[in-house]
């Protein structure tokens, strides 16, 4: 899967979040290409990013800091769900 995000810096949360199939790759690029242009005066408090991730739960787990704050990150410290007591629910 391929996602595409633009994360607002300042606020410290997604703007938006889409999911490509590898197979659409030019499009997922189309769209990056937009958003940049879109977010262009903004660039400095706005990312546009394509990442690659075999699914959304594994980018949760390989870019947090995308889709959690800093408290939910310090509270777990280094760990990620998988590192999680077994017990433990997801946030």
């Amino acid at each position: 899967m391929i996602f595409l995000i633009v994360y607002d810096r300042r606020a410290g949360r997604i703007v938006t979040l889409r999911e490509f199939e590898d197979a659409a790759r030019p499009l997922a690029e189309e769209a990056r290409l937009e958003a940049d242009l879109e977010y262009r005066q903004d660039l400095a408090t706005h990312e546009v990013i394509l990442l690659e991730a075999a699914s959304q739960t594994a980018l949760r787990e390989t870019h947090r800091r995308y889709f959690e704050d800093l408290e939910q990150i310090a509270t777990r410290g280094g760990k990620g769900p998988r590192d999680r007591d077994p017990g433990a629910t997801s946030p």
